[in-house]
Order: C-alpha cells, then sequence, then structure tokens
C-alpha cells in the first residue's frame, strides 16, 4: 500500500463530516478523531463505626460469712421463797406439884379413917420448842441462761460499677471516582503530502 493510500485510510476513518465529500475525491482540511477518556478511580480508607459507644454494668455480688454470736435464751429471773424459822428443843425441870397436905381416906385396922398426908413437890422434865431464827422470806435470783448460734453476716455488700465502653470502628478500603470518563474529539494533523 502507498503512503498516500495510507493518509486516505487514516483520514476515511477518523474525519467527521467530511467523509462525502474525500469519498467524492475532496481535499481534507481539517480531520477529527474520537477520544474516550477513561474514568480514574482510587481506594479511600475510612472508619466506620461497628458498635456505637455505651455502658456496661460490673456487678459484683455481696460476699457471706457465718459468725458465732452468743445470745441469752432465757432471761434472768427473780423468785422469793420461805425460809422456814430454824427451832430447837430445850428441855427444863418444872414442878408440876407444890406438895404439901391433903386429907384422904385410908382403911388403917380394918377401920376406915381420914387422914392428913404430906406429899413432896413433884418435878418433871419437860421439852420445849425454842425459835433460834424465825421464818424469813429470801429472794433467789436465777442468772440467765446463754448460748451460741451461728449467723450469717454481711462480709462485702454488693457493687455495681458502670463502665463506659467506647465507641468501636474498623478501617475499610471504599473505590472511589475520581473522574468521569469522557468522550469527545481530537484535531488529528494530517500531513500534506497526504492532502492531495
Amino acid at each position: 500500500m502507498s503512503g498516500k493510500t495510507a493518509c486516505f485510510t487514516i483520514a476515511g476513518l477518523t474525519m467527521l463530516g467530511t467523509i462525502s465529500q474525500t469519498a467524492a475525491g475532496g481535499r481534507a482540511v481539517e480531520c477529527y478523531e474520537p477520544v474516550r477518556t477513561s474514568a480514574v478511580y482510587d481506594t479511600v480508607y475510612e472508619d466506620v463505626l461497628v458498635s456505637p459507644p455505651g455502658q456496661q454494668v460490673d456487678y459484683t455480688p455481696p460476699i457471706y460469712g457465718t459468725r458465732e454470736r452468743v445470745v441469752m435464751t432465757v432471761p434472768a429471773q427473780v423468785t422469793y421463797e420461805v425460809v422456814p424459822a430454824i427451832t430447837r428443843t430445850v428441855y427444863h425441870t418444872v414442878r408440876v406439884d407444890g406438895g404439901g397436905y391433903s386429907w384422904e381416906w385410908r382403911v388403917i385396922h380394918g377401920r376406915k379413917v381420914l387422914c392428913k398426908i404430906w406429899h413432896k413437890a413433884r418435878y418433871e422434865r419437860v421439852a420445849e420448842t425454842v425459835v433460834i431464827q424465825p421464818e424469813r422470806t429470801r429472794r433467789v435470783v436465777i442468772p440467765a441462761q446463754y448460748d451460741s448460734i451461728a449467723e450469717e453476716v454481711l462480709v462485702q455488700p454488693e457493687q455495681r460499677r458502670i463502665i463506659d465502653v467506647p465507641a468501636s470502628y474498623r478501617t475499610v478500603a471504599r473505590r472511589v471516582l475520581v473522574r468521569e470518563g469522557s468522550s469527545g474529539w481530537r484535531r488529528v494533523h494530517i500531513p500534506r503530502h497526504c492532502q492531495d
């Protein structure tokens, strides 16, 4: 293929509005070719929210233990009792008959006669109860009774603590359009020898 034929072929493919004239043997004055610019993309990195900020309650349950304690099971009581009298038996010799004279009938030699009789004094031993300590009322105190019991006691109360939980993010890559592609025309320089 000659250089002139190649020039016409290129010009025929790239010209707009003058094809009919060129095909008809006219001379090309200006030539254009379609141009398409590709879109330009880029990768950008951005932080996206995974979980929003919030609050969390940290709960510690109470701790209990066992403690032994002495408690009064029966309170003290006061009663009164009667203490009987303290006595003793004392013996005395007492005169029960003062003696002296008395008249009495007797039979002497078969005859009944009234006689004057002398009597000696008569004594007897008698018992007498003597009170050494009289009867009295005594106050009696009954002491209280105690016992040891086990009871549950609080060693450490429950605890609640509010913890602020920050937001959680992660970095993601995203492809973004920097410049859109475009279509247009670009003027083509035709060598002079191709114009003839």
